[in-house]
């Protein structure tokens, strides 16, 4: 049993908070770089209950900033990008993207107040897609050889969406081996042709069944937990026959993050990063072994599924997650579309928001 001021501890990730102080000293996804295209390259983020501006300057570098400018809060986000940074629309402050201010034009000529200015920036990257960012004190650590940070562009694609419910939560349930079989059951096979870039549908490369009848016909696994140097990791049998066992192995990667098989060759690394303490993002990478990503098809799939500009679920709570009676007879287990996520995302967005001894409190 979990107590509420432990449950807490490890569920709320403000910036003064224990569990936000330790997330922010981890490189974390913050964005896609899709997000910065556009005649306007600015975008305002939350990131654990903490408000930035992201934005890449003419010259292509990226910046991070606090998003409230420091003369008077107005919001940086409707800054103008140029002469080499934000420009805020109030008194035309300039800031370049290591927060340096560059010009404060209201002081008299030949002034050398702005040097005295600066504002909060933090480290970023774009790998592959996805916009890493260091939160946290001090030089940021190196980031580790993940097989979806090293491979090259076109054997990898990047993309979030959003969930409404605690970052603890939904980490839980993407690590959980057991609840595929039921939640995520569905009753038509499909071949590799029909089921790329679909989660839980292609063929398993060892045994070379469809991950549907896997998951349907063989619901009790055995799972074992090994502590590993990075985290935990989950080896998930299913005994098919006398010969044969089915091994899936899904790698909890400490903080917030888990890498998972998708197909015979293809891998997603997840991450689940706090917008609030009662919503996050899942970040995911999904990277080949084999062929080039097919990105414009993976990419069509997901916009089918998300809406933009914040990648929020079309089915989802104010709309009862798309529930169909008939398709829960004949199609899905849930009868809620075939988004893995938005399964996931109704297990976890219970209406009883008090605190749960057994799972990660929910936070409006």
């Amino acid at each position: 049993m979990v107590s509420r001021v432990n449950n807490e501890r490890i569920c709320l990730t403000g910036p003064d908070s224990a569990a936000g102080k330790l997330m922010r000293l981890y490189w974390q996804p913050v964005a896609l770089a899709e997000e910065l295209a556009g005649i306007h390259p600015v975008k305002a983020l939350r990131v654990m209950g903490q408000d930035l501006v992201l934005f890449r300057d003419e010259a292509g570098r990226l910046g991070l900033l606090d998003r409230a400018c420091p003369h008077r809060g107005a919001d940086l986000a409707f800054a103008r990008r140029e002469h080499g940074g934000l420009r805020c629309p109030f008194h035309g402050w300039l800031f370049d993207a290591t927060g340096a201010c560059l010009e404060t034009p209201a002081e008299p000529e030949g002034s050398l107040f702005h040097r005295r200015i600066r504002q909060a920036s933090y480290p970023v990257r774009d790998i592959n897609g996805l916009i890493f960012a260091y939160l946290g004190a001090g030089t940021p650590p190196a980031l580790p050889d993940f097989d979806c940070f090293i491979a090259p562009d076109s054997h990898s694609f990047a993309f979030k969406g959003f969930m409404e419910c605690n970052w603890l939560q939904a980490l839980e349930v993407g690590i959980d081996p057991a609840h595929a079989s039921f939640l995520h059951r569905f009753e038509d096979d499909e071949s590799i042709e029909t089921g790329y870039g679909r989660q839980f549908r292609a063929v398993s490369i060892d045994s070379n069944i469809p991950m549907t009848t896997l998951l349907r016909e063989f619901p009790r696994p055995t799972i074992e937990v090994e502590p590993t140097s990075f985290g935990i990791r989950l080896l998930t049998r299913r005994h098919l026959n006398a010969r044969q066992t089915h091994l899936r192995v899904t790698n909890l990667v400490f903080p917030n993050a888990f890498v998972i098989p998708m197909s015979g060759e293809m891998s997603i690394t997840q991450w689940h990063v706090p917008v609030e303490d009662g919503s996050n993002y899942w970040f995911a990478l999904f990277t080949s072994f084999g062929r080039p990503v097919d990105k414009d098809e993976m990419r069509r799939q997901r916009l089918e599924l998300y809406q933009l500009p914040d990648y929020k679920p079309r089915l989802n709570r104010s709309n009862d997650w798309g529930y169909d009676a008939e398709e829960q007879r004949t199609k899905t287990f849930t009868g809620m579309g075939f988004d893995i996520n938005v399964h996931d995302q109704w297990a976890c967005a219970r209406r009883d928001c008090r605190p749960h001894a057994r799972t990660p409190r929910q936070f409006r």
